[in-house]
């Protein structure tokens, strides 16, 4: 991180001799453009979270340090620990339902990783945790930390068009020749899960068994909604409008597919945060909906 940030500020800064540095320094960034920022060699909370608060709206450091995120066990293309973190519910609640929340699943949707961290901090706040939560807050750290945030990853693949739907290998390339027109921000690639970063949450869901998916994205500012179970009304301003179903797509496969309902959050702006109190109203439309649509049924059935 702090390599990228002296080469611009040199770049940026006028003289013969910063012309001169820059000559140097410009097959470096042509050999990089797309990822000109280099992955740390990550050991430490300190070295993830570093890089991670500074792309990050109205996440610090600190935040990051107290959101005791762990390596998930898997690594983006470029080395980056995928992290997550598991909060087990109160035992007051022995049939307490499980939830996946993902965000950032695409690396220039800020706002989708950075609204996820605030709602960690609101789970750690409270003193009896309800619900059982597995969070990952960054699921494409390469697209975020990249020289420009980008919605791929290293390898240039829409993650959320790599998720293996039925007749992906016939619909995904189809769909993004034929609808797309090819758009590279929206490559399906050429296997389903064939990257490592929706390959660990394909083996999650296998291995977690979650009851609903939280997967917050930006900025079409609506809530899309897949799978069994009625759909959310409303979280806050976000009004349920159905976005569309794609080849390759979490909601397509976990929802559809799997029969695991997804909830799909647009916030408005990709890098602008929501005020404070439309980030609470969302997390507390959200958890109301769970405890209504899911919860009830879901303790019923383990609880008859």
């Amino acid at each position: 991180m702090q390599w990228f940030l002296w080469k611009s500020k040199v770049i940026a800064s006028p003289g013969k001799k910063s012309a001169q540095l820059c000559s140097m320094l410009i097959p470096a960034l042509l050999l990089h453009s797309a990822f000109a920022m280099p992955i740390p060699k990550t050991k430490t909370a300190t070295d993830w979270c570093t890089p991670l608060a500074l792309r990050l709206p109205g996440i610090n450091v600190n935040d990051c340090l107290k959101s005791k995120l762990i390596p998930a066990g898997a690594n983006s293309l470029n080395g980056f620990p995928l992290l997550s973190r598991d909060l087990r519910a109160d035992t007051k609640y022995p049939h307490a339902i499980k939830i996946l929340m993902l965000g950032g699943i695409h690396g220039d949707e800020q706002t989708a990783s950075a609204i996820v961290f605030k709602w960690l901090e609101n789970i750690q706040k409270n003193e009896v945790t309800e619900f059982h939560w597995k969070i990952a807050p960054v699921v494409n750290p390469d697209g975020l930390l990249a020289a420009k945030p980008r919605r791929v990853n290293a390898r240039g693949i829409d993650l959320n068009r790599n998720f293996p739907t039925p007749e992906w290998e016939k619909e995904a390339p189809a769909y993004w020749a034929r609808v797309t027109r090819k758009d590279p921000r929206r490559y399906p690639g050429k296997a389903p899960i064939s990257e490592p970063e929706s390959r660990w949450v394909y083996d999650t869901i296998e291995k977690y068994k979650p009851d609903v998916i939280i997967s917050v994205h930006a900025p079409y500012g609506v809530l899309d909604f897949d799978g069994p179970s009625m759909p959310p009304n409303r979280f806050g301003r976000l009004i349920y409008n159905r976005v569309g179903v794609y080849p390759g797509s979490l909601g397509n496969y976990s929802g559809l597919h799997k029969d695991i309902p997804v909830v799909t959050i647009e916030l408005p702006h990709a890098t602008q945060m929501p005020p404070e109190a439309e980030v609470q109203r969302i997390w507390q439309d959200m958890q109301k909906w769970i405890r209504q649509n899911i919860a009830a049924p879901v303790r019923t059935a383990r609880n008859p």
